[in-house]
């Protein structure tokens, strides 16, 4: 018996959003200017890419992940980006 194995990330992903919630592909990696490949989901062009590279509609992966969340969880097909770091709190003192 072999496992499959995940798609090798293109870079790291973040968590996993509940069904229904927002992905956060705020990442400029996730838009491919130069070619619009099939989403893998419903089939028409698309510019954008998920972390392994994957042609995917930001809202297509948001309804994948609503009716699959198992299957999202366990395989991370589909996720935010990380959460950026936190500025201090000095930074944001203007008194």
């Amino acid at each position: 018996m072999t496992r499959a194995s995940r798609p090798k990330q293109l870079w790291e992903p973040g968590l996993i959003p509940a069904p229904g919630a927002l992905l956060d592909w705020r990442d400029a990696r996730h838009h491919d200017a130069r070619t619009a490949s099939p989403c893998t989901l419903c089939g028409h062009p698309t510019h954008l890419r998920s972390h392994t590279g994957e042609p995917a509609h930001k809202t297509c992966a948001e309804t994948w992940i609503a009716t699959h969340y198992p299957e999202a969880r366990r395989t991370a097909r589909f996720a935010s980006d990380p959460a950026p770091a936190r500025r201090s709190h000095a930074a944001d003192d203007h008194a």
